[in-house]
């Protein structure tokens, strides 16, 4: 599909953080091309496939990790990119970027961090995610960092709005490479936002329903997935339940990519350039107001039950006692740390805390039970609940 005009455009991008003398060896990729690319090759994101995304360090292979949900996020950005004539690699970056900053064991390792690091300026996994591929992962000699197109990390940072009050790991970076924090981003990091959203919102559906967290009478008590589950039926009523159920999310995740598609071109008119989306004062990319009444119900539906269910809690504050205790082990003795990471420890707070943090937010909830086990003699207990 041709560009649209308010499509970013890769060349035309502001650049990168630091100067780079191409000898033209790599190939003939776009700058936003040579982004997706950088992330999928870091080592930040493999390790993704070892995170919790809704179920803390699952036994079952077939619950979706980070890394998963982070390639369903970018199949539904892409789609949504084509249609709108955006640019699908800055999109699919994004997509594929957009939880790198997550420490172990999902929203529970994070709230342990916050906790740990509140002496330090706080933790924020979006923040980090930034200060992870703009300063920690250096795989190349001339600079630090991923060396990211200036889209890209704008995108990162804004892919919600715009920022008033940037965490300092955020700050750093925009104090280092300005990122216009105040604009609002490109359609393609708004469509990054909205394809997690619907990512998310469908397939811990299905996540929760295999593991027994959710029933189906209960979703369907929600009656927009009602009828769809009715039309469903009708149309496939010798189908397993199981094929029905996958049908039903298929089905969801259509309805909601067609619903952004319809909304947002009827929210273009006038948009001519990238600039006017930045400058249009709200999101572009959107749910319509129906839609989007139902999705925020479907999550208010999905804390209550899934979320915020008495196991799932309970196993949370398990996996925040594992961050916590590492936390402590490495502030009192830095020694328990690997020798690359000790060789390079600050002197001096806050330094020397968010370079712990920096440890801990890069492992995989294998890994850091690994390392509780080695510190303190004995693994953690129930941190599997599926």
């Amino acid at each position: 599909m041709e560009r649209a005009r308010y499509a970013a455009d890769p060349a035309k991008s502001r650049g990168r953080e630091f100067a780079e003398n191409r000898d033209g060896t790599r190939g003939p990729r776009s700058e936003f091309q040579r982004d997706r690319d950088r992330i999928v090759h870091s080592i930040a994101f493999r390790r993704l496939r070892s995170k919790t995304q809704v179920f803390i360090a699952p036994d079952g292979d077939h619950y979706r990790t980070r890394l998963t949900h982070s390639i369903e996020v970018a199949q539904i950005g892409r789609v949504i990119a084509r249609e709108l004539g955006l640019d699908e690699d800055l999109t699919e970056a994004l997509c594929l970027a957009h939880d790198i900053g997550h420490p172990p064991f999902g929203h529970a390792g994070e709230k342990a961090l916050e906790e740990a690091m509140t002496h330090a300026g706080g933790y924020d996994h979006n923040a980090q995610g930034i200060r992870t591929l703009a300063r920690l992962e250096s795989p190349y000699c001339e600079h630090e960092g991923l060396n990211l197109t200036w889209e890209t990390l704008e995108g990162m940072a804004k892919h919600n709005g715009p920022v008033d009050a940037p965490h300092w790991a955020l700050a750093e970076v925009d104090a280092a490479f300005p990122l216009s924090l105040g604009e609002w981003p490109s359609l393609e990091a708004q469509v990054a936002a909205i394809a997690d959203d619907i990512a998310y919102d469908n397939h811990d559906i299905d996540d929760g329903l295999r593991a027994g967290f959710l029933e189906l009478d209960d979703l369907l008590t929600l009656d927009w997935l009602g009828d769809q589950w009715r039309a469903v039926e009708r149309r496939f009523p010798n189908a397993s339940r199981d094929r029905q159920l996958r049908e039903l999310v298929r089905t969801q995740i259509g309805t909601m990519v067609n619903d952004v598609l319809v909304q947002t071109r009827s929210q273009l008119g006038g948009i001519d350039s990238a600039e006017d989306v930045r400058a249009a004062g709200h999101a572009l990319a959107t749910f319509s107001p129906a839609m989007r009444d139902q999705e925020r119900g479907l999550k208010h539906f999905m804390y209550e039950r899934l979320y915020y269910h008495p196991d799932q809690l309970s196993t949370a504050e398990r996996a925040r006692d594992v961050i916590a205790r590492l936390f402590v082990a490495y502030s009192q003795d830095s020694s328990t740390m690997p020798d690359d990471w000790l060789s390079q420890m600050p002197a001096s707070e806050p330094h020397r805390s968010r370079h712990i943090a920096d440890f801990i937010a890069g492992m995989t909830d294998r890994y850091a039970i690994d390392q509780v086990r080695r510190i303190y003699g004995r693994a953690p207990e129930g941190l599997s609940n599926v």
